[in-house]
């Protein structure tokens, strides 16, 4: 006979009959288990991965980001700190810095003269700036590998001349120096071995134009220990590079590269370029020829020589000259180095080095030889028959290799550290130089 209980009880004894050998009734608590099992999994898979990306030890990432490496300060927006966070170094663990923060008559109270962080010696501006936003940047000391302490020294232009006078630099950098050692226990730990300053000036940090002057005064005692991001380089012996130290490029404003034409499409009229000061009676009060008489040299052999585009007097427009020219003399000044050597690079314009000796910013990695020209002083003579045979043989190749934008950038600072410019430059050769850091040699870590 046909049940004919209504459909819902028929169903309910179906269901019944499904579960009376279930094993689970007397666990009542395992029924809900069951029912949401899927969400437990899936909050514990999140909280997996939440924790793995957080983690000084990678589980599932291989190059995380802690969150202190990236801490800014309060005034710097999302944007800035999303962009930060696109450089990366070539290692997985950058070098850490600690910046400390001055008083601001050590830096900022400088930057009210718009000089400051606009001419050759600007370097201890922007390099400072970059650093605030490279991601190895650390708030915690504790945490650094080395220390950086921004003194802007170059920025005093009260001499005649308008260059900028340095006898306040000693002065100020040695209140500085006092003023962390008394604040923090990181100077005297290491003796200021893991500490750096940037010295941009003609001699380093001697700290005086003149180099017989430089090299009497040398560099003193309370920077001796330190490292020094420093423009001036000899490959000999020099009184003014005895502290440990890496060679900077001269500061150029980084929008020379956009001021004119792409350089393979530039209009090269000129076959040899410069225009600077070349002294034909010393006009200083030392009685001496400037640049050791190298540019008297050239102007009295070449001045009259159409090939060669000489110049006396400055003009606000020369590097539209330099974008026309082919090859640019680079000779030295009262110290070997010149921004002539960054603008040349910069717009095109194959350099040519005149300058004995001469150490070159970041030769570990930039092929100098591949980019540019060295003729040494006593052989300016020769210098017209030298760079028609470059004409006959290889200039193309160097042009190509000039051009390259690669090695444009790398001489260039950036108030934002880009991948491949000098400030990411100057990261690479301090990782070198990681043995100096008192934190890796007590935890004894290296990478």
């Amino acid at each position: 006979m046909p049940d004919r209980r209504p459909l819902h009880h028929q169903r309910m004894k179906l269901f019944g009959r499904r579960t009376r050998h279930n094993h689970f009734p007397r666990f009542p608590y395992l029924d809900k288990l069951k029912r949401y099992y899927k969400w437990f999994l899936w909050l514990a898979l999140s909280l997996y991965f939440f924790l793995s990306s957080t983690s000084n030890t990678p589980v599932l990432f291989s190059n995380p980001l802690p969150l202190k490496q990236t801490t800014l300060p309060q005034k710097t927006t999302t944007r800035a700190l999303t962009e930060s966070l696109q450089f990366s170094t070539s290692s997985s663990s950058p070098v850490k810095i600690y910046i400390y923060e001055l008083p601001s008559r050590f830096n900022k109270d400088w930057l009210s003269n718009p000089r400051c962080s606009t001419h050759l010696f600007a370097a201890e501006v922007a390099i400072h700036e970059a650093l605030l936003t490279y991601r190895g940047r650390v708030i915690d000391p504790n945490e650094a590998d080395f220390f950086f302490v921004p003194v802007y020294v170059s920025c005093n232009f009260s001499t005649t001349n308008g260059f900028p006078s340095l006898g306040h630099a000693k002065p100020l950098i040695k209140e500085a120096i006092n003023l962390i050692s008394s604040k923090f226990p990181f100077w005297n730990r290491s003796r200021g071995r893991d500490h750096i300053f940037v010295a941009s000036h003609d001699f380093g940090a001697c700290f005086h134009p003149m180099e017989e002057v430089a090299i009497a005064d040398g560099i003193p005692e309370f920077l001796k220990e330190t490292m020094l991001l420093q423009t001036f380089g000899v490959k000999r012996k020099h009184v003014c590079q005895e502290a440990e130290h890496v060679v900077i490029p001269p500061y150029v404003v980084p929008e020379v590269s956009k001021e004119q034409p792409d350089p393979a499409a530039a209009r090269r009229d000129i076959f040899a370029f410069f225009r600077g000061k070349m002294e034909v009676h010393p006009k200083n009060i030392s009685g001496r020829f400037y640049s050791k008489k190298v540019r008297t040299k050239i102007l009295k052999q070449y001045g009259n020589n159409p090939k060669f585009y000489l110049k006396r007097k400055w003009l606000d427009g020369y590097r539209s000259e330099i974008a026309r020219s082919v090859f640019c003399l680079c000779p030295l000044g009262w110290a070997p180095w010149s921004p002539r050597l960054v603008e040349s690079v910069e717009l095109g314009c194959v350099p040519v080095i005149i300058a004995d000796g001469i150490r070159l910013p970041f030769q570990s990695t930039m092929k100098w030889d591949e980019i540019s020209l060295t003729v040494a002083e006593h052989e300016v003579d020769k210098l017209e028959s030298v760079l028609d045979l470059v004409v006959k043989t290889n200039l193309t190749a160097i042009q190509h290799n000039l051009w390259d934008p690669v090695k444009r950038r790398a001489l260039l600072f950036n108030n934002r550290m880009l991948e491949g410019d000098a400030t990411w430059h100057v990261i690479q050769e301090l990782a070198g130089k990681i043995d100096r850091s008192w934190k890796r040699q007590v935890t004894g870590t290296w990478r």
